[in-house]
């Protein structure tokens, strides 16, 4: 079962997220926190296989919504 993400603080969310890097809902979730009233700051990598570690971090997510508005287009909504 997973964890009620919307009940956890930040900081609570984000260690959940270091400690389960593969779970998209986690993550989407610690993306979905950040409010238009705050600035969101990224670490930009340093290396080559740093991009490639957030890239591949990143796909998933990516890939999963464009199948969501891939459906949505489908069933005409």
């Amino acid at each position: 079962m997973k964890p009620n993400f919307n009940g956890m603080t930040k900081a609570e969310l984000r260690a959940y997220v270091l400690e389960h890097r593969d779970d998209l809902d986690a993550i989407e979730a610690l993306f979905s926190l950040h409010s238009s009233s705050e600035s969101m700051l990224f670490h930009l990598p340093s290396s080559e296989e740093e991009w490639q570690q957030q890239i591949e971090q990143i796909r998933p997510i990516l890939e999963r919504d464009q199948e969501r508005e891939r459906l949505k287009q489908q069933n005409g909504e």
